[in-house]
């Protein structure tokens, strides 16, 4: 892959179904980012819309067989109704394909619940199961 290439500048609304697969597929390859596929099944609505925007590229420098990923900011959208953000490193290849969010309301409305919601790790805390359940 190109090192010069540009970030993609796109908002990506994925289904539970392919959450949990971009999840496992990040665990399974060790990505550096990435919330336990147990966690995610257990937590994350199971109809839910959840959202990922590119942030920077990241690569694993002490494993140069493993392609370089994209680091996306990663709404949540759980069985409770609330929001969560995070993290997940997702491999450019299974970016690209994702549905792409076209409205410029739907996008903007997602920049700020990324600005505003918890953290899943502060959720967690309000929560009471503190960190240790991720």
């Amino acid at each position: 892959m190109d090192f010069d290439q540009p970030l993609p500048r796109e908002l990506k609304a994925v289904g539970s179904a392919s959450l949990f697969r971009l999840e496992e597929r990040a665990w399974d390859l060790g990505l550096s980012r990435r919330l336990e596929p147990a966690w995610v099944r257990a937590n994350a609505a199971p109809d839910g819309i959840h959202h990922l925007w590119p942030a920077l590229w990241h690569s694993l420098s002490h494993r140069p067989e493993v392609p370089r990923q994209l680091r996306c900011e990663l709404l949540i959208t759980l069985r409770s109704g609330d929001r969560v953000v995070g993290w997940l490193d997702v491999l450019p290849d299974d970016f690209a394909p994702l549905p792409r969010v076209t409205a410029r309301e739907e996008g903007m409305k997602v920049r700020q619940l990324l600005d505003r919601v918890p953290s899943v790790r502060e959720w967690l805390l309000l929560e009471g199961g503190g960190p240790g359940q991720l």
